[in-house]
């Protein structure tokens, strides 16, 4: 990854705002077809996203497509087989099969990194500002020392997530959001649940999680923007109350926004040489806040839509390639509206329907 010193030119056919999943993807399947792409990684500069970390199984079937092994560094123990839903509201407790793979969110991010082509130019910066400029865009970037530079490119693609400087540059459509906020614990005397799924109406209209990772427990969940600290440390008191253990002092708290589609004019896509993929597209389960899935295919689509060689109908491609995508989301919204209803979600945990059931 290169510093401002070693910029090797100013102007580039694409550049690429985020380096995740859905920015990775697309910058490594879009490389080496006769466009100069630019990477621009601000995670050093911005930190970790709250993030549980797991690999659901829409997410490892789309890099089983690609042919994808994981190094074993990048797994952390346990490897989760259920997830143990609470009802801190009603009392009511079941466990559900889940297959995920539990994983160094960070670890994970640097793996995808690897996978992208050396033609790529990645540097290590974070957006300030981006504006029209001529036929094409001008974007200001900054580095750790605050220094500025300046970039020229032809094409912009956002997949700089919730917080999405390129969404909120170019297009006006908003989108409800939730603040995520999670803190990590030594988990020595926590034994269950290794993975809980929690609901509690009194504190969030969102879902929190308990997740165990090599020695450490992470507590976190989304919150409603408005007094979300507040919120966070009550619901942490009644879980350990309900549970009757105590997580002890943090060691570390993390926080960021994160994005809860409710409409389908909440996904955004892109028009006139921007475009937005993974969580800036709104591209994320409701139901769930699961992005892996979501940021894999929408980078691989975009670049579909580069690689189909109409410059002039890539917006329009895309959109076309992203349609199976926006209503399974628009599904996640509906689930989302039934498992977040107190009085539905009782009836199916009391129901213990798909749970399983104990000896």
């Amino acid at each position: 990854m290169l510093n401002f010193k070693d910029y090797p030119q100013e102007k580039y056919d694409i550049a690429v705002v985020g380096a995740g999943p859905a920015g990775a993807t697309f910058a490594r399947e879009v490389a080496g077809n006769g466009y100069s792409v630019l990477l621009i990684d601000g995670q050093d500069l911005i930190g970790n996203k709250p993030c549980g970390g797991l690999l659901a199984p829409d997410a490892q079937k789309l890099m089983a497509h690609r042919d994808f092994v994981l190094p074993k560094d990048i797994l952390v123990d346990p490897q989760i087989f259920s997830v143990k839903t609470i009802d801190l509201g009603s009392g009511l407790i079941c466990n559900y099969q889940r297959y995920y793979l539990n994983m160094d969110r960070r670890a994970f991010d640097k793996f995808l990194l690897t996978l992208i082509p050396n033609e790529v130019t990645r540097i290590n910066a974070k957006l300030v500002k981006a504006e029209r400029s001529g036929n094409g865009f001008k974007l200001s970037v900054s580095d750790s020392n605050k220094a500025r530079h300046e970039i020229e490119c032809r094409f912009l693609v956002g997949a700089d997530g919730a917080s999405s400087i390129i969404r909120r540059s170019f297009f006006d459509r908003k989108i409800y959001k939730y603040i995520a906020i999670q803190q990590w614990f030594k988990s020595e005397d926590i034994v269950s649940p290794y993975y809980s799924c929690i609901f509690d109406k009194k504190t969030s209209s969102g879902c929190s999680w308990t997740i165990h990772k090599d020695g450490y427990v992470i507590f976190g969940g989304s919150f409603e923007l408005h007094n979300c600290r507040k919120a966070f440390e009550e619901q942490k008191i009644r879980f350990e109350k309900f549970m009757g253990i105590s997580l002890g002092e943090p060691l570390k708290t993390e926080a960021c926004l994160v994005c809860c589609p409710k409409h389908l004019s909440d996904f955004v896509t892109g028009a006139d040489n921007v475009f937005l993929i993974g969580e800036a597209a709104g591209f994320i389960s409701a139901s769930s806040l699961e992005g892996f899935s979501s940021a894999f295919t929408s980078g691989t689509m975009l670049a579909k839509a580069f690689l189909k060689g109409n410059e002039n109908n890539i917006a329009k491609t895309y959109r076309k390639l992203t349609r199976s995508l926006r209503f399974k989301l628009m599904r996640k919204v509906f689930k989302h509206d039934v498992i977040f209803n107190p009085f539905l979600r009782k009836l199916i945990m009391k129901s213990k329907i798909t749970a399983i059931k104990e000896d």
